[in-house]
């Protein structure tokens, strides 16, 4: 018999609907110990979170996320709302014995996100932060391939990510835009991922050199209505006050150069989140729009047929594949947020955990220090 744990969500748009599916197709596919149970959703509008929770298969709702976090009926507290709620939902999570999986960025600033760490690790309650890129199986074979060594030593990271949903000026000012709300604009809502994969595949960041810009500075009043969609409310203009796009220069602790571009204003871009690594003895190649690929290059080819080569990654010899589909019979999006919850019911120790988050924000608040200072930073100090 299969362990139930007791799922309460905080939020139900974007990525509530993500987790949701998450929730109840891991079963299906993977043959685990745990049976994750949607017990109940939170959300401030009732109407709206009532039929959430009916549209997502949630067997009740509250309208005050407090209310969910003391049920003694619940046994994971999962954090999808807007960036500056995370860290309060967290630790009232925290002290009340719940499980926390929160969505990225971990929090508005280091301090905060070091809080939230602290939290889980003092009341002894596993913690997750949702980078679900990490869990693509093409992402998670260059990772075997690179501890291998397949690749020597590593020269280059370079990352993209590359959006283009905010180019029109007429965008609402949703609270993506806000910087009291999200704390930052591309850099943590996009850059964020690109951050943690670096990190994932190439090690510690050491220190950054970048920039940033706000393009368009002011943008009417209004807010999400689904996915990235959004509406105006005709109450006015309002400041943008994070960024629209950001570039940075990075050195790792093991001397890896990285470089680094995030924006929402690359016309024609919908989701594209690339990397590329380039060693000593061959190069990867990723890109997010065709994630069940990875485009692989080894220097000791023969002559003449030396190149990169594409790898389909849906075979059972790569990572989490064979969960799915006979080999060729691609997945998507979805498929990365129910590896990532396989991984977090199944392993003690599951990562991404708190301590990658705080990481990620020190990354974070340095390349926002060096923009400002003009300067070097140290992620470290």
């Amino acid at each position: 018999m299969k362990k139930e744990v007791r799922i309460g969500m905080v939020g139900y748009q974007f990525m509530g609907k993500a987790h949701s599916h998450a929730y109840r197709d891991l079963p299906f596919y993977f043959d685990g110990k745990i049976k994750p149970v949607l017990k109940a959703v939170a959300g401030r509008k009732e109407a709206a979170v009532k039929d959430a929770a009916d549209r997502m298969g949630w067997e009740s709702y509250e309208t005050d996320w407090r209310k969910l976090v003391e049920r003694k009926d619940i046994d994971v507290v999962d954090i999808v709302t807007p960036n500056h709620t995370h860290a309060e939902i967290a630790i009232a999570a925290a002290k009340a014995g719940k499980h926390v999986i929160t969505e990225k960025p971990l929090a508005l600033s280091l301090e905060q996100a070091k809080e939230m760490h602290e939290a889980v690790k003092e009341n002894n309650v596993k913690h997750l932060i949702c980078h679900n890129y990490r869990f693509a199986p093409a992402v998670q074979f260059a990772k075997k391939l690179l501890e291998d060594g397949r690749l020597g030593r590593i020269y280059h990271f370079r990352a993209n990510y590359l959006q283009d949903f905010i180019m029109d000026p007429d965008f609402p000012l949703i609270w993506r835009l806000k910087k009291e709300v999200s704390g930052s604009g591309a850099l943590g809502d996009i850059g964020a991922h690109s951050i943690d994969l670096a990190r994932f595949l190439i090690g510690e960041f050491e220190e950054i050199v970048g920039t940033t810009e706000t393009f368009i500075k002011e943008r009417p009043a209004g807010e999400m209505s689904g996915g990235l969609s959004a509406s105006s409310d005709a109450s006015g203009y309002g400041e943008v006050t994070v960024d629209d796009a950001v570039a940075f220069i990075s050195r790792f602790e093991n001397g890896t150069l990285g470089t680094f571009e995030a924006t929402r204003f690359a016309g024609g871009n919908r989701n594209k989140n690339k990397f590329e690594i380039n060693g000593e003895k061959g190069s990867l190649r990723w890109d997010m729009e065709d994630m069940n690929k990875l485009d692989v290059y080894f220097s000791d080819d023969e002559e003449g047929l030396q190149g990169f080569r594409t790898v389909n990654c849906t075979e059972e010899v790569h990572p989490y594949a064979g969960a799915y589909w006979p080999a060729g019979h691609i997945i998507g999006y979805e498929h990365t947020f129910i590896n990532l919850l396989h991984a977090f019911f199944e392993e003690s120790a599951p990562y991404p955990d708190f301590e990658d988050g705080v990481k990620n924000q020190a990354v974070l608040e340095a390349v926002e220090k060096s923009s400002e200072q003009r300067q070097w930073v140290s992620v470290s100090k």
